[in-house]
Formats: structure tokens, C-alpha cells, sequence
């Protein structure tokens, strides 16, 4: 399947039409559902598969961001071979009282793995946390860009952002469905 296809798999199983409240308080008649494609082991399977391409070289360590990442990071490492840590936002507060769960990260070069990129904020949130834990962070791979300021935001905090598809790939694909 090469990229167009894969794009337009990914619009069709997740893009709805409708009215829609985002977080930010925007209203919106259109809304991309990311759990359609991370509920979907078929194709999460070759989402997986295709980025397993795009983990840097020297990677020991991939760690998924609760809640959307944790499917995508089961999935990749699966591909690629890797341990995988599940990262939470916040430590809890009992059992083993970690805030990543899984794979040791301290002293590892970990690449954080999400599943959909908007701003970028959790991304910086939780590398400035492995890095506290002591994990060598400088990169993050996600299904999804929306570019909407995300990849600059985490080039800020130095980290390079590798995505599969972006919203320019999703609407490409809207547009020649609609053809």
C-alpha cells in the first residue's frame, strides 16, 4: 500500500462530518477520529508497519504517550523489535507509583510515540519528564501531524518531530476521494 492509499484509509475510517466542540471551545463541522484507526488492528497494524521506517537509527527505547500512543507504541514495537514504555501524565499513586511504565528508560535514548500531533504541548511535557527520569530524549514519531504549530513547538524544546501522514496527506486524500 503506498502512501496515498494508506492517507486515504486513514480519512475514510476516521474523518467525520458533523458539529463538533474541540477542547480548544471552537466549533467545528468536521473531526478526525484517531481512536477509529488505533481500534482498528488491520490498520493500525500497517500504520505500524510503515513507521517502523521512520524510527532513527540508535533508538533503544520507545515510549508511547497514555492514552492514543500506548496502541501505537504496542503496535511499532511489534515492527521493529524495540522495548516499549508507557508513559502516563501523571505518576499514580500506587503499585509501582511510575510515571513510565514497562521498558527502563533511564540512560536509554527513548523516542516518544504518539499517536496525533496538534501543539505539541504533551510531547514536551512528558520528554521534559523522561529527561528528569534520566532518558536521552531528542525525538518524537507520530501518525498524524495537523500542522498547527506542533513540530516548531518540539523543535523549540529539542525535539525533531517524524510523523507518517500529515493533515496535508489527509486532505489530498479527501480531495481525490471527492473527484
Amino acid at each position: 500500500m503506498n502512501p496515498a492509499e494508506l492517507a486515504t484509509e486513514v480519512d475514510t475510517a476516521c474523518r467525520l462530518r458533523g458539529e463538533f466542540l474541540l477542547r480548544s471551545g471552537r466549533t467545528a463541522t468536521e473531526y478526525f477520529d484517531k481512536y477509529r484507526f488505533e481500534a482498528d488492528p488491520v490498520l493500525l497494524d500497517k500504520l505500524a508497519g510503515r513507521m517502523a521506517a521512520l524510527v532513527p537509527a540508535g533508538t533503544e527505547v520507545l515510549a508511547g504517550l497514555e492514552m492514543g500512543g500506548i496502541a501505537v507504541v504496542t503496535a511499532l514495537g511489534r515492527h521493529t523489535g524495540l522495548p516499549c514504555a508507557f508513559v502516563r501524565k501523571t505518576a499514580k499513586a500506587y503499585g509501582t507509583a511510575r510515571l513510565a511504565e514497562g521498558a527502563e528508560i533511564a540512560g536509554r535514548r527513548v523516542l516518544v510515540v504518539e499517536d496525533v500531533v496538534t501543539s505539541g504541548g504533551q510531547i514536551a511535557i512528558s520528554t521534559r519528564q523522561l529527561r528528569e527520569l534520566g532518558a536521552t530524549v531528542d525525538g518524537a514519531l507520530c501518525v498524524i501531524d495537523r500542522e498547527e504549530g506542533g513540530a516548531a513547538a518540539l523543535a523549540a524544546d529539542g525535539i525533531a518531530l517524524g510523523a507518517l501522514l500529515t493533515r496535508a496527506d489527509l486532505d489530498r486524500a479527501r480531495a481525490a476521494a471527492e473527484r
